[in-house]
């Protein structure tokens, strides 16, 4: 069959599904634990955090040996979450994938461990070896060092290792990256440039340069104890999101390529929307005009109406700032309906995974279609009466649900929404 959406373009699938979080590695581990209100997010070991303001987050400590720089853990949780999407859609052979990448990665740059690491190897080449910190290779070759620390290392080194094709498309939206991937290959898609995309999400940032850069720009919460409560997303009491890692991955195909090859179909991204508005570096613009445009933009590409979203799955940070835009904006677009249209947010349990947080929220909505179960919001102890919403709070609810809407806003306005529906 020839499937077309109403616009004329391919329908896109999505076969395969991968995720690494906090709550830990695989769809089945992660789905199973956020459907029964576990945190993740703990105290930090991975470096000393006395004296700083914040000391918890969802950090992914059980994937790598420390110690290590964030863009290796980036390219290890992309990889993991890779393979699991993968295996699942059957698609390609071992080490050869019949698509371009797609992939959100942090903003990567040298962090002080490194740029020390770098400096001795440079005075002292025969003296300190490059495995003194990454524990591979050899000091003061060019070689060793790309890939940890250029910009387009990690999509490269994920591209070698599932013979990706074409030139891999590395990109950084801020906390709407993983959003931004999957809508790229989306477009490629619809474009008819493949049948074929494999789009990722993934951050392993949690070191201490970061942790404290976000910590000056009053972004995190300090409710340090106990861990797992300091996510409070729509709470009148929140006072930060929570810093986290993971790592999604989807494989997307046009439906009929998936349907001629008899692959199962998850479900489809039916819409993308974006609109970023330059307003500031981290703030959004009071007016909220980006954001109402970036749901309306997708609720137009999928060509539906508010009415057909049965699901939104939060961006929801715990950031006063964020919660109080996103339900201004949401109500904007649902109306009347928006506090009794179902809204959770995972991060109340992930924490705030950042780059790759588009990606896995993604992984998630399509779980809640296929399982027809929403996710709850925990840690909603003291509702915040300026946000009328149905938080689905402290418990996972059953619920009918063909059309699911995700949201991720980033630093700097970049505003992306995904609506993600059951397979027709």
């Amino acid at each position: 069959m020839d499937y077309r959406d109403s616009n004329g373009r391919p329908v896109v699938a999505v076969t395969g599904i991968g995720v690494v979080t906090s709550l830990g590695a695989g769809k089945a581990e992660n789905w199973t634990k956020l459907t029964s209100g576990v945190s993740g997010i703990k105290r930090i070991t991975r470096f000393a955090t006395d004296g700083l303001r914040t000391q918890i987050g969802g950090a992914v400590d059980f994937v790598l040996e420390p110690p290590f720089p964030s863009a290796k853990l980036s390219a290890k949780l992309a990889e993991l979450a890779a393979d699991e999407a993968i295996t699942q859609a059957k698609i390609g052979t071992p080490g050869v994938f019949p698509g371009p990448l797609f992939i959100a990665v942090p903003p990567v740059e040298m962090e002080w461990l490194e740029r020390e690491a770098l400096a001795r190897a440079v005075d002292s080449p025969d003296k300190v070896t490059y495995a003194d910190l990454w524990r591979s290779g050899t000091a003061g070759r060019h070689a060793d060092w790309y890939p940890h620390l250029m910009y387009g290392g990690v999509a490269e080194m994920t591209a070698e290792r599932f013979g990706t094709q074409g030139s891999p498309i590395s990109l950084s939206t801020a906390c709407a990256s993983g959003a931004s991937a999957i809508q790229l290959g989306v477009e490629a898609i619809r474009r008819g440039e493949t049948d074929v995309a494999l789009t990722i999400g993934t951050d392993g940032s949690i070191q201490a340069e970061a942790l404290i850069r976000f910590s000056l720009l009053s972004a995190l919460s300090t409710q340090n104890d106990p861990p797992e409560r300091a996510a409070k997303p729509f709470s009148k009491n929140r006072d930060g999101f929570v810093m986290a890692e993971g790592g999604a991955a989807l494989v997307l195909e046009s439906l009929d390529h998936a349907t001629k090859r008899g692959a199962e179909v998850i479900g489809i991204v039916a819409g993308c929307g974006e609109r970023a508005d330059s307003f500031h570096r981290t703030r959004s613009n009071p007016d909220g005009k980006a954001i109402v445009a970036a749901i309306k933009n997708a609720l137009d590409d999928a060509g539906i109406e508010p009415d057909a979203v049965d699901y939104i799955n939060a961006h929801g940070t715990s950031t006063p700032e964020n919660d109080k835009m996103e339900h201004m904006a949401c109500a904007a677009v649902f109306g009347a309906r928006m506090p009794r249209l179902p809204i959770s947010s995972n991060k109340s349990m992930i924490g705030h995974t950042l780059t790759a947080a588009g990606a896995v929220e993604a992984v998630f909505s399509l779980l809640t279609i296929r399982d027809q179960v929403l996710p709850p919001t925990i840690n909603y102890n003291v509702p915040d009466p300026a946000l009328a919403l149905d938080v689905v709070p402290f418990k996972a609810r059953a619920a009918k649900v063909s059309t699911v809407m995700s949201n991720s806003f980033g630093f700097g306005g970049q505003n992306v929404a995904l609506i993600l529906a059951a397979a027709p």
